[in-house]
């Protein structure tokens, strides 16, 4: 009976862990899909009159937020570690 009662156990942890691969592998399929832009019959024949395809990113860097976060991040002042790990003489 014992016996039975761990295969049991085993058959019901590795149907828990397959349906969890297969419940992420669903989500990150969906996930990837929506990032990857569809093509359409335009941009396949700009690709092969031109040989290439550019796409606008749905929202360009601001380069003067970038240059002024970076600015501010390097002026901080930073406090010294403790020596916590050295004895003192």
């Amino acid at each position: 009976m014992l016996t039975l009662f761990w295969i049991l156990l085993w058959v019901v942890l590795v149907a828990l862990t397959v349906a969890a691969g297969w419940s992420l592998y669903v989500r990150r399929r969906k996930l990837v899909a929506a990032q990857v832009p569809s093509l359409d019959d335009e941009a396949i024949r700009t690709i092969l009159q031109t040989g290439e395809l550019y796409v606008d990113d749905d929202e360009p860097l601001d380069l003067e937020e970038i240059e002024e976060e970076e600015e501010r991040f390097w002026s901080e002042t930073w406090d010294e570690p403790d020596d916590w790990g050295r004895p003192t003489s």
